[in-house]
């Protein structure tokens, strides 16, 4: 929040909805002034609380109370704690993570292809009408056991902890924990652990992975300052003798086991990868495979990816595109794999140990492309949601690839460094986006980019 912002959270306005924007809000106005509305659909008008608002904000930003004229794409929301208007009803703000869980699924696919194709027309100058697929969920409005489509597909989840030591989460953009009993978005393994039961005072944060391969689960306790390890046995005690049980250490950031394993197990491609601790894994249960398929099959198709090439994974995480990498180019190529984390390139170490054609190297993705320059016949780049930037973008038109397969969960910051890869001669030889985040604003995109013909 900016300096000159002050919060008026009982000033209600009347506004009509307009276009969707990046971000999980929908632009309206009032009086001239723009407000970011969330919890609306395109074409409504509706009832608002003002949650940023001031005399000299640029912008105001404000959550819906009251559907004066409902749009028929929205539904019921799955989540009460999630529920705008029911939230305030309630006199608090809605828990985020699911502030498209009132519109029906389709739309918000339509709904994230048109932040999309407006992301990639204002920052690349790109005119494009993507459509963002589903993943792994059947056809229709709801699932086998009659729920709404588009849940149980979270592997991982964070949560909070309430003052009074109950699971919780955050309400959005603020500091309040609402206390929960249920995770809708989350897999059945995360859910079943009933964490909510448990008394967590002592505890700051609490991450739960559950692999898609139905291995041992992990919870990860992130204690506050001054927790003794005595509250840490009594909270271990309450959690299944068969779910690895880890804890972080405040001051040096390390995992520490308690029971079990400090990582999970996942299986992606036909290979496995240990990922330790909340490491960086593919959060939606088909994500790993999903994305690998639309790489490969970009590479492979363009004729980019064969035996003998030499390619490089950058912010390659555990392993999950080197892997498979490794197996397209063989032992006679090579494949160059960075990741600054170093405890999640350690676990790369051990995920490929025995690709003997697989150089794992620990760092700043700028630092290492500087200090090993080197030609590669394809790269694959999947850089965190602030995306490669110029100087990364430059380095690698400077490598003279043939082809970059870009995989990014940010369409602003993939869209500006698109521009930054025309601005060198390159174009958009292939785009799809995927809908791994169902019921929230956020999508995954893999694009294909090659030199201009």
């Amino acid at each position: 929040m900016s300096p000159e912002t002050v919060t008026h959270p009982h000033t209600d306005l009347i506004v009509d909805v307009g276009p969707i924007a990046h971000g999980g809000h929908c632009v309206a106005r009032h009086e001239g002034r723009v407000v970011f509305v969330r919890h609306a659909i395109p074409g409504e008008k509706v009832r608002v609380r003002l949650t940023d608002s001031g005399p000299d904000a640029k912008f105001w930003r404000a959550d819906v109370v009251e559907v004066l004229e409902a749009s028929p794409d929205r539904i019921p929301h799955f989540w009460d704690l999630a529920d705008s208007a029911r939230s305030w009803s309630h006199r608090h703000p809605p828990l985020g993570g699911a502030e498209l869980g009132h519109v029906a699924l389709e739309r918000q696919r339509s709904l994230k292809a048109e932040v999309l194709a407006e992301q990639l027309q204002r920052l690349a100058g790109v005119e494009l009408s993507p459509v963002v697929e589903a993943v792994g969920e059947p056809a229709g409005t709801a699932d086998d056991g009659g729920r709404p489509a588009g849940l149980g597909w979270r592997t991982r989840t964070g949560f909070a902890v309430t003052p009074g030591g109950k699971l919780g989460m955050h309400a959005h953009r603020s500091d309040t924990v609402l206390p929960v009993r249920e995770m809708p978005l989350a897999v059945e393994g995360i859910n079943a652990l009933r964490l909510w039961d448990i008394d967590l005072q002592g505890i700051e944060r609490v991450e739960v992975t559950a692999p898609a391969n139905g291995s041992r689960p992990l919870v990860l306790l992130v204690p506050a300052p001054g927790t003794r390890a005595k509250r840490l046995s009594a909270i271990l005690a309450q959690l299944p003798d068969d779910v690895s049980v880890a804890s972080i250490d405040p001051v040096k950031g390390e995992v520490l086991q308690l029971r079990g394993r400090t990582y999970v197990q996942e299986t992606a491609a036909g290979h496995e990868f240990r990922v330790t601790g909340d490491g960086f894994w593919q959060i939606h249960r088909a994500g790993p495979e999903t994305l690998v398929g639309a790489v490969t099959g970009f590479l492979h198709d363009g004729g980019f990816l064969e035996a003998g090439g030499v390619v490089a994974d950058l912010y390659a995480g555990a392993g999950l595109f080197t892997a498979p990498l490794a197996d397209a180019v063989g032992v006679t190529g090579s494949v160059l794999s960075v990741e600054g984390a170093p405890g999640t390139s350690r676990d790369a170490r051990k995920n490929l140990h025995g690709a003997s054609q697989v150089e794992i190297v620990q760092g700043k993705v700028e630092r290492v492309l500087r200090h090993n320059p080197r030609n590669f016949d394809a790269v694959l780049l999947d850089p965190p949601r602030a995306g490669a930037g110029k100087a990364v973008v430059n380095q690698l038109l400077g490598a003279g690839p043939r082809a970059v397969a870009y995989v990014s969960c940010d369409p602003a910051s993939f869209a500006r460094d698109l521009g930054y890869f025309q601005q060198g001669g390159w174009e958009l030889s292939g785009l799809r986006a995927f809908d791994l985040y169902p019921h929230t604003h956020h999508m995954e995109t893999v694009a294909l980019l090659t030199p201009r013909r």
